[in-house]
Parts: C-alpha cells; sequence; structure tokens
C-alpha cells in the first residue's frame, strides 16, 4: 500500500488519516469496517455507533 493513504503532508506538519491501536502503538493502524475499527495484529476491536 502507498504511504498517502495512511499519512496526510501539508507543509512541515505530518498528519495520520487513520487510527492508531491503543494496545500496538504506533505505526499499527485500526482498519475501517462497516461496523467496527479493527486491529489485524493483535485483534482489538471498537465498535461503530
Amino acid at each position: 500500500m502507498a504511504v498517502h493513504q495512511f499519512y496526510e503532508v501539508s507543509g512541515e506538519a505530518i498528519k495520520r488519516k487513520k487510527q492508531v491501536c491503543p494496545r500496538c502503538g504506533n505505526g499499527v493502524f485500526l482498519g475501517e469496517h462497516d461496523d467496527r475499527l479493527a486491529c489485524g495484529k493483535c485483534g482489538y476491536t471498537e465498535f461503530k455507533k
């Protein structure tokens, strides 16, 4: 996958486009599904409301 799908660069600032897994830390993003956000590494899941 391309880096531009995960980060947005504007000027000198770098912003993450996706949420980071609270268990795994920086560099591991949560995958977005229809009804939930899930980590593929540790299995952490957040359900959408």
